[in-house]
């Protein structure tokens, strides 16, 4: 690892002014940290966000459940206003990786790191998402732009993510036996004017399920398996399985 300078600031104006040259955003640091010890990647300054009081608030305002960026996974899992309000969220967060996983990640780093098999992306698209940044605010539909891409600026940092509570939401991932990474999951949420089915882990990147919107929707039959482009495939999985599973996963989802 090579040498950096190392940040706490003590809010989000001075964490957003210390970003300037090679500098990164550290959360949780489940990916960052790896990738500087293995030298993958090399910053000059590191912004702790620990110090940053506010960023972990959980709370219901009007129509949407607040997460802060700096809620840890275990936090979500556990919170009484998660449980009462979206259910399904919490059990999606329990989910997620070991109890250590759970114990240091948070949904502002895995929603910015933005893997294609990670799971508050697919909550996030599903539950018609707000990200609210220290610039301003992106609809999930429009922030999630691909592997490990988002709309997130250099330097703009996430500070709470907003979902609009549902009538009901579910989330079902087969998952990898040893990252607990979906190979597919699927994640739907019914609200009264409409459905809303996201995808992550069978593509390159999260998507809308249009196809499976429309069929539950409609009360009609729903898809055996995922048509998209833009299917995953790797030494886990073919895109053929990934694509199947994600028929499996609907089903389960929309059951539960």
């Amino acid at each position: 690892m090579q040498p950096f300078e190392l940040i706490r600031p003590a809010s989000v104006a001075e964490a957003t002014a210390a970003f300037r040259g090679d500098a990164a955003f550290l959360a949780g640091g489940h990916t960052l940290i790896p990738a500087m010890k293995s030298g993958l990647r090399a910053v000059e300054r590191l912004i702790d966000l620990g110090s940053v009081p506010g960023l972990a608030a959980i709370g219901v305002e009007s129509d949407r459940l607040w997460i802060g960026a700096m809620a840890r996974h275990a936090g979500v899992a556990g919170s009484p206003v998660v449980r009462s309000a979206i259910p399904g969220l919490a059990r999606l967060a329990a989910g997620i990786g070991d109890p250590q996983v759970r114990a240091r990640g948070t949904i502002g780093g895995s929603v910015a790191n933005n893997d294609p098999a990670a799971d508050y992306p697919a909550a996030l698209l599903a539950l018609d998402g707000i990200v609210e940044t220290s610039r301003g605010t992106h609809a999930a539909d429009d922030f999630f732009q691909g592997m490990f891409a988002t709309a997130l600026a250099d330097g703009e940092l996430i500070t709470r993510i907003g979902l609009r509570l549902p009538d009901r939401f579910a989330y079902a991932k087969f998952p990898h036996p040893a990252s607990r990474y979906a190979l597919a999951g699927v994640a739907v949420a019914r609200f009264a004017d409409a459905v809303r089915v996201a995808v992550t882990g069978a593509t390159t990147g999260v998507v809308r399920w249009q196809a499976a919107e429309a069929a539950l929707a409609a009360g009609g039959p729903l898809p055996e398996a995922l048509d998209h482009p833009d299917l995953a495939a790797d030494l886990h999985a073919d895109a053929d399985y990934r694509a199947h599973l994600a028929g499996v996963m609907l089903r389960r989802a929309a059951a539960a």
